[in-house]
C-alpha cells in the first residue's frame, strides 16, 4: 500500500468535507456539537482558499485531510480528520509530520491545534505528537477547548528498534562537545539508556554504559582524548543543584552530560541544551515511510529540540 500526501485548495472541498464529516460523525456526541459538523462545501471552499490544506491518499483513495490556517508565526491545524476505517494505521501521525514539514519550510515557528476536553484520547494523540498544552491561558467555559502547541525547530527521527536507537546516539555524538547537556525524557523502556550507549560509543568512552538508577550518576572517561560522558539519573535527585554535591571527579564544563528523566529540570542545567524526548510508537504512529511497521519492529519517535545559542545554526538534518 502506498500513502502519499498532497497540498490542495478549494478544488478539493468536496473530498475534504466528506472525510471531515465521516470522522467527526464517528466521535462520541459532544455538547455543544463539534463545529466541523456544520461545514458545507461552500464554507470548506472558503477555508481552503487561504493557505489550503493537505489530503492523504492511500492507493489513490482520499483517507485523511487537514486544513492549514496561518496566524502570525503559528500554523493552526483545523478540521484534522482520518476516515474511521483507516484510523490506527499511522495515517494521522504521518499527516501531522507532513504538515509540520510544510509549515517549517514556509518559515512558521510552531504548529497549534484546538482539542475538546471531553475527548481524552484525542488529547493524548496530540500530546504524543509533541504538542503541549498552553499554560496560563483562560479556557472557554462554554466550549471546553484546550489549545496545544508544538515547536517547529525540533528534529524528529524514527527508530524502528534498539539497534536504530543505538545508532542515533552514535550520530548525535558527532555533534556534541565538552560542556554540552542532553536532557532525555520518555517512559520506562523507551530507549533512553540505549540511546546513551550509542552516544558513549560515538564519543569513545570507557566502561559499559548502563542505567545509572542505583548510583545516580556515572562518569565514563574518554579513550580518545575527547570529553568524558557524565550519565545522570535525575529521577532520584531532589533538584538539579544536587549535581554539585555528587563528587563526580570531573568538571561538567569538560564533559558531555546526559540526564535521564531530566524533563522539567533542564532550565537549571544549562541555557543551551538538546532536549530529547523518546516516545514509544503505538498503532497510529507507524514509521513515516510505512503504513504498517514490519514484523518484530518496536518503533520509537525521537523528538530532538535544540535550545539556546549553542545550537543555533547546527544542522540536525543528518540525524
Amino acid at each position: 500500500m502506498t500513502l502519499v500526501f498532497e497540498r490542495v485548495g478549494p478544488e478539493a472541498a468536496a473530498e475534504v468535507l466528506g472525510i471531515v464529516r465521516a470522522a467527526f460523525s464517528a466521535r462520541p456526541p459532544l455538547d455543544p456539537p463539534a463545529e466541523a459538523l456544520g461545514e458545507t462545501e461552500g464554507s470548506m471552499k472558503e477555508r481552503l482558499a487561504g493557505f489550503g490544506g493537505v489530503l492523504a491518499r492511500l492507493d489513490g483513495v482520499a483517507v485523511g485531510a487537514v486544513l492549514m490556517d496561518p496566524a502570525d508565526l503559528t500554523m493552526w491545524l483545523r478540521r484534522f480528520a482520518v476516515l474511521p476505517d483507516q484510523q490506527g494505521h499511522g495515517v494521522a501521525h504521518k499527516m501531522v509530520t507532513y504538515a509540520a514539514g510544510v509549515a517549517r519550510a514556509e518559515g512558521f515557528g510552531d504548529l497549534a491545534v484546538i482539542a475538546r476536553e471531553e475527548l481524552p484520547e484525542t488529547l493524548r494523540f496530540w500530546e504524543r505528537q509533541g504538542f503541549r498544552r498552553e499554560r496560563g491561558r483562560e479556557q472557554s467555559r462554554a466550549v471546553p477547548e484546550i489549545r496545544l502547541r508544538r515547536p517547529l525547530n525540533e528534529h524528529v527521527v524514527e527508530a524502528l528498534d534498539a539497534d536504530a536507537m543505538f545508532e542515533l546516539g552514535r550520530r548525535v555524538a558527532a555533534l556534541v562537545d565538552a560542556g554540552d547537556v542532553l536532557v532525555l525524557s520518555g517512559g520506562l523502556g523507551a530507549g533512553k539508556t540505549t540511546f546513551t550507549k550509542g552516544l558513549g560509543a560515538g564519543l569513545g568512552v570507557r566502561g559499559e554504559v548502563t542505567s545509572p538508577t542505583f548510583v545516580i550518576a556515572r562518569v565514563h572517561p574518554s579513550t580518545v582524548g575527547g570529553p568524558e560522558l557524565v550519565h545522570v539519573d535525575a529521577y532520584r535527585l531532589g533538584g538539579i543543584e544536587e549535581l554539585d554535591d555528587l563528587d563526580l571527579d570531573t568538571d561538567l564544563d569538560d564533559a558531555v552530560t546526559v540526564v535521564e528523566w531530566g524533563e522539567g529540570l533542564a532550565e537549571g542545567l544549562s541555557e543551551s541544551r538538546l532536549e530529547i524526548r523518546i516516545v514509544r510508537a503505538e498503532a497510529d504512529e507507524a514509521p513515516l515511510d510505512l503504513v504498517e511497521a514490519p514484523d518484530g519492529a518496536d518503533p520509537r519517535r525521537v523528538e530532538i529540540v535544540p535550545v539556546g545559542a549553542r545550537w543555533r545554526g547546527v544542522d540536525l538534518s543528518a540525524l
